[in-house]
């Protein structure tokens, strides 16, 4: 290589650097993850030849070194790996790894991001720089260095250099506008910090720095911002409790402790490591989601997983990295194919072994952290078909004392008392203990058990449960009164015509508030139950809740709150205003308000009424 030359990279077009900007400017961010990355493969590379033999010395300390001049806005990215030859410069970078820029475009239009697979890496440096300087010596003896530059345009100058160390320095000359955005060190810090922090390559950026004489100085020591052995690349037999706890500490430092953990360690069909956490879930509608990140031989490439794990399986925080999930153009848009499918079985498969291992062998452990995962666990049971026939095996119910049970010990538990004529075992259910304290109570004297089921997916859970369990019904403990919750034999209704049953309909609907549909029965319920009792249909009910949650159930969600509305005929309070009901208004209205009181459907000037008129019925 005598002399320097010139020529222009093969493209048929000479828009590419131009499209290069256009389509990577929402991401163009990544750049210097792309330009790092580039020099962590050489230095791998370098160390391949070394443990072949066939590198011939020693490879030295190898880093990537990367240095920021704010005056003279240029960055700079230095390895020491294995180097490029005249010939491989012209290959590599030159030669851009695709035929026709006109097909490429027609067939990306769409895609916010082109670098990636399609050998564009080192391109994504002309969306930040004006100029681009490539100054390289191969590790092959005899090499010559070699000096590459360009200016945003296909042309571009190559010649010979004085470089007398192996391996490559990349010299980035930042646009006015890049230089404002990334030209300064604490912009640089945190985009190796994001990208970079667990390369396995130590990555320097500047010195470490001292407190002396009351300020902060640079001392002679680098400053290594990655950790280049991550405890997901380990074996789990190295690690400790307080290795993985750690961890999750530097990657969520204001979270609490996790509940815990699953150590992911796959090379067969696929290569897949990683470790993945339960957080604990305050508030459970606030559920942070995209806390997993995904790596590529431990350089980050996006914290959205959604087309790699099960959606559930989102909820969950913490690291998988994997070199076989496939990258379409960029690294930072994910495709579908059978290695991702298999990936997203894989993990889902991890996840219920190791709820299983934790049920069975610290079953304290479990039922002690139930609340916090039992969201997570319904969310699964309702999305995955797969992962809930794994956990109809380990997932609990609670009842209303605060006692745990799996599905086959409460069935075996209730159903000598809670099966009802129909042959069917009918789970009772609370979802408030407070505002249902009263119908818990009822339903308890009866000898039943009510469980409590107040998670925000428990609606659509209950009827998925109906589904699997055998001969089962739920019903909410306030959706009937106490004795109808679960009918042993047929009730004898109360002998009335249809005149009187009309009269009963139209005298009550008149004592109850607008806005709502009710529907009057009368009932024979004993002498000692309530005159009056307000119940909402299950079905109706559920299935409100379930369209209030997204469940596509639009119609019952658009329609008007229905109410039952039971009359005990054999209570004496109804029969003294059945047999004077002319003259009983107010009694009429008291027990009607003591009805809705009793399910908190009572308020504002309805309650002022009630109260006043309890004031002068009992004086």
């Amino acid at each position: 290589m005598a002399k320097n030359t010139k020529g222009q990279i093969g493209v048929t077009t000479e828009n590419i650097f131009p499209v290069i900007k256009q389509f990577l400017y929402s991401d163009h961010e990544i750049f210097l993850r792309e330009l790092v990355a580039n020099a962590v493969d050489a230095e791998q590379k370098l160390k391949a030849l070394a443990s072949t033999g066939t590198l011939k010395g020693e490879t030295g300390d190898l880093k990537v070194q990367v240095e920021l001049d704010e005056k003279k806005k240029t960055l700079k990215i230095i390895d020491n790996g294995i180097g490029m030859t005249e010939e491989e410069v012209d290959r590599y970078i030159n030669q851009i790894a695709f035929s026709s820029a006109g097909e490429f475009l027609e067939k990306y239009k769409d895609q916010t991001n082109i670098i990636g697979h399609f050998g564009l890496g080192f391109y994504s440096a002309f969306m930040v720089a004006k100029q681009v300087t490539i100054e390289s010596l191969s590790w092959q003896e005899g090499a010559q260095g070699v000096k590459w530059t360009c200016d945003g345009t296909p042309e571009f100058t190559m010649g010979p250099c004085k470089k007398e160390d192996r391996g490559t320095v990349i010299t980035l000359q930042l646009d006015d506008e890049s230089a404002e955005e990334f030209g300064t060190k604490g912009k640089i810090r945190s985009l190796l910090d994001k990208y970079c922090k667990f390369m396995p390559v130590p990555v320097v950026f500047g010195k470490k720095t001292e407190w002396k004489d009351g300020k902060s100085v640079e001392t002679d020591e680098d400053e290594v911002i990655n950790s280049i052995e991550p405890i997901w690349t380990k074996a789990p037999s190295e690690l400790k409790d307080e290795d993985y706890l750690n961890f999750y500490k530097a990657l969520y430092p204001m979270d609490e402790e996790p509940m815990f953990w699953i150590h992911l360690n796959v090379d067969y069909p696929f290569t897949l490591t990683g470790v993945l956490y339960f957080p604990k879930i305050k508030e459970r509608m606030a559920i942070d989601r995209n806390k997993i990140q995904l790596y590529c031989n431990q350089m980050f490439v996006t914290d959205h997983v959604d087309n790699i794990v099960p959606d559930f399986l989102t909820l969950l925080h913490g690291v998988i990295d994997s070199p076989d999930i496939p990258l379409n153009v960029s690294r930072s848009y994910l495709q579908s194919d059978a290695n991702v499918k298999k990936i997203s079985t894989y993990i889902t498969k991890k996840v219920a072994d190791r709820l299983e291992e934790i049920f069975k062998e610290q079953r304290a452990q479990f039922e002690e952290k139930w609340d916090n995962i039992k969201l997570f666990i319904e969310y699964g049971m309702l999305s995955d078909e797969k992962f809930c026939e794994r956990a109809m095996d380990f997932a609990l119910l609670k009842n209303t004392d605060g006692k745990y049970f799996c599905f086959e010990d409460y069935r075996k538990a209730i159903e000598g008392s809670q099966t009802d004529k129909d042959k069917k075992v009918v789970y009772l259910y609370a979802t408030d203990t407070d505002a249902q304290w009263g119908d818990i109570q009822a339903a308890k004297n009866l000898g039943y058990d009510v469980l409590l089921m107040d998670c925000e997916l428990d609606s659509h859970f209950v009827n998925m449960l109906e589904q699997k369990l055998k001969d089962a019904r739920f019903a909410r403990v306030d959706s009937d009164t106490p004795g109808n919750l679960i009918p042993k034999e047929d009730k004898v209704k109360p002998e009335m015509s249809d005149e009187d049953k009309k009269t009963l309909e139209e005298l009550f609907k008149a004592a109850l508030p607008e806005g709502a549909e009710y529907r009057v029965e009368p009932e024979n319920l004993g002498q000692q139950a309530a005159p009056v009792q307000i119940t909402q249909s299950e079905f109706m009910r559920r299935w409100r809740e379930m369209s209030a949650m997204g469940g596509g159930m639009n119609f019952y969600g658009s329609m008007p709150q229905s109410y039952e509305v039971k009359v005990n005929m054999e209570n004496p309070i109804i029969a003294r205003i059945w047999a004077d009901r002319e003259g009983t208004s107010d009694l009429l209205r008291q027990v009607v308000d003591l009805a809705l009181l009793g399910k908190g459907m009572l308020k504002g000037k309805a309650l002022a009424d009630f109260i006043e008129r309890s004031e002068k019925l009992l004086g």
